[in-house]
């Protein structure tokens, strides 16, 4: 009989949603997880809020501090998705409680944090797993495959974007995304931490960097406490803006690649548009996340008169990783179904006693180069990230 194990959450809205469906579809798409989660309590401050999502989503009940829900019997996996100001005294705290630690990306605000929440889970001997959910599409795991095998040669160059628009409004309000004490950096953090991740899986580890940031709006209005909405009130207080809304850099990699990294939340009519580009030495690969189901590959060993890109449909369960557990080939899967794949493989690990990737040390990895890109940004200078 499969084992189960009790789930906190804490944080339900955007990620607490998502979150959720996982836990409710992981057990009934993958039959094989070792474990099966229980979805025990859900966690808030906005008591009606959340008893409403709790309800919503199939939670048994709430908390409305998450000290008491670390402290439950009950629970053996917490799940961290908050704002990132609460990520390490959360994880922290779970770790020392001894529970298993699931959180959303980026590991934390700052360095030191996130040195501090890998101390925890090692110490403690539980696992730690952040929710870089981008590796588990299946094209991007076929991409580490072709990779792994030598399919793409040395690789030389990785190209990476990630652009939305959603603040080019100047009345759109001060939300806590904006703001550096909860949000630890802006685009950089929030889109940056995602691609740098899926560099370092791909191709290898980051080993110096130059960059820039830019804020172009630097006030918006600020919100009444009272307000549900996130429509600005004419007349309304403005306070400053204290993130970048854009961020670029040059990276150089241990193994000698180079690349380039751009994201922005202000490019024009791109609501999610993460893409990125491999050239090696024998091949190379284009993924763009809005077409997520495929993956464009070039391999020199396909030659004549049709030679170039081929798109390859990763949808046959037969040979694409987690395809398996979902449609026949060609009947495509969405966003939704990295995070349930994501929970899968962490319930294997808690199983195994082994955290599978990424753990808290690749989300200090990539910590460490958001850290560095912010530093050359200040100084102007190539800066090495330090692990």
């Amino acid at each position: 009989m499969t084992q189960t194990i009790g789930v906190g959450l804490v944080g339900y809205k955007f990620m607490g949603k998502s979150h959720s469906n996982a836990y409710r579809q992981v057990a009934s798409f993958f039959p094989d997880v070792p474990l099966r989660p229980v979805m025990r309590a859900l966690c808030g401050r906005d008591e009606a809020g959340v008893r409403a999502a709790a309800a919503q989503f199939g939670w048994e009940g709430i908390e409305t501090d998450w000290r008491a829900l670390v402290a439950r019997d009950d629970i053996g996996l917490v799940d961290v998705s908050t704002p990132g100001d609460s990520h390490a005294a959360i994880s922290i705290a779970a770790a020392e409680h001894g529970k298993h630690v699931f959180c959303e990306k980026p590991l934390a605000n700052t360095l030191a944090e996130a040195r501090a929440m890998l101390d925890a889970v090692t110490r403690n001997g539980v696992v730690g797993m952040v929710n870089f959910n981008y590796r588990r599409v299946p094209a991007v795991q076929l991409a580490q495959q072709l990779i792994q095998s030598g399919r793409l040669g040395t690789i030389y160059h990785w190209r990476a974007v990630y652009l939305q628009d959603w603040i080019m409004d100047p009345a759109f309000p001060l939300v806590w995304r904006l703001q550096k004490d909860q949000a630890g950096a802006g685009t950089l953090g929030d889109l940056g931490a995602h691609i740098i991740d899926l560099a370092r899986m791909l191709v290898g580890e980051i080993s110096e960097v130059t960059g820039l940031t830019e804020t172009f709006i630097k006030r918006r209005p600020v919100l009444a406490a009272s307000d549900a909405g996130l429509g600005a009130t004419a007349g309304a207080q403005l306070g400053d803006v204290t993130v970048d809304d854009a961020a670029l850099f040059l990276a150089r990699f241990a193994n000698g690649a180079v690349g380039t990294f751009e994201v922005t939340r202000f490019g024009k009519g791109r609501a999610n548009f993460n893409s990125f580009e491999i050239n090696g030495s024998k091949g190379s690969l284009v993924f763009n996340l809005e077409r997520m189901n495929e993956l464009n590959v070039l391999l020199e060993d396909e030659q004549g008169d049709v030679a170039g890109f081929r798109n390859v449909l990763v949808t046959n369960g037969g040979v694409h990783p987690y395809m398996s557990a979902w449609w026949p080939a060609g009947h495509i899967i969405g966003w939704e179904h990295t995070f349930t794949h994501g929970v899968r493989d962490l319930l294997h690990g808690i199983a195994a006693g082994a955290a599978p990737q990424p753990t808290f040390e690749d989300g200090l990895r990539c910590q460490a180069v958001l850290d560095a890109v912010e530093r050359s940004a200040g100084s102007k200078q190539w800066v090495e990230p330090e692990y």
